[in-house]
């Protein structure tokens, strides 16, 4: 992270039990080299024990990113971040609208059976990332099943969590595959309305549809980030997790811009 990022992130970190008189050891390491660490495996999609020596040690990197991984510390900061976006573009801090979209991956040979499948459409055999992202295109939710999940089982699952976290959520738009059901669940369940945004048939070629490609680049931001081009991960939890430090990476970039007195 460069300075003027640092300057951003660490008023929004969470504060470690032992700094709050909770118990607990401190800990070896700042959090800006841990952080450091972490970001730079899921830019350059290296492995673990490929950590450079500038880091700290590849094992006790791990051991931070599992740790804010399991007490769901990697999704508190990446909320506060997008929070802060939100409230720099002048919108209020909870969104009214969404879109939602899957995107199947290959996995990697440690991608147990379990947790893996084939998707007939893509004919990809891996997972499948199930997110929900609001009108800036920053991250609500995500959801990472094996790739031969349903988008619409999968969503009444996603959606139902995006919905009990953000309760000014209204609309959602999704694509022709999202149909069927889903709407009418959504609606007397959340209610929440799916909104679906159709390709014409008389299109030709490629043509941007309205909202759908706000998720679009969103799975392009992800694609830029090596670690995700494959899931390496052996826990969906992990998955999930990734995409978070991905999109950190993308909000502390864009925080730092938009920092008073830079040009």
């Amino acid at each position: 992270m460069t300075d003027a990022e640092w300057a951003v992130v660490r008023p929004l970190l969470p504060v470690p039990a032992w700094m709050r008189g909770r118990g607990g050891q401190p800990e070896a390491y700042c959090h800006r080299a841990m952080l450091d660490a972490i970001r730079y495996l899921v830019d350059n999609g290296i492995k673990w024990r490929a950590m450079p020596a500038d880091f700290p040690p590849w094992d006790r990197a791990y051991a931070f990113l599992r740790r804010w991984r399991d007490h769901l510390l990697v999704k508190e900061f990446h909320d506060r971040l997008r929070a802060r976006i939100r409230e720099r573009e002048g919108r209020d801090t909870e969104p009214t609208a969404g879109v939602i979209d899957s995107q199947s991956v290959k996995a990697d040979a440690v991608v147990g059976s379990d947790s893996r499948g084939f998707d007939g459409g893509k004919l990809i055999n891996g997972r499948k990332r199930h997110v929900v992202v609001d009108t800036l295109g920053l991250l609500l939710g995500v959801m990472v099943t094996a790739a031969d999940t349903g988008d619409r089982i999968a969503a009444q699952v996603l959606l139902g969590q995006v919905a009990d976290v953000h309760a000014r959520l209204e609309l959602v738009w999704a694509d022709g595959g999202y149909t069927g059901g889903l709407v009418a669940h959504c609606l007397t369940t959340l209610a929440l309305v799916v909104a679906i945004v159709k390709r014409s048939d008389a299109t030709r070629g490629f043509v941007v549809l309205p909202k759908r490609w706000i998720v679009e680049r969103f799975f392009a931001h992800l694609m830029r980030t090596r670690r995700l081009v494959r899931d390496f991960e052996r826990r969906t939890a992990s998955a999930e997790a990734m995409v978070y430090w991905s999109m950190t990476l993308l909000m502390t970039r864009r925080l730092a811009r938009m920092a008073p007195g830079r040009g």
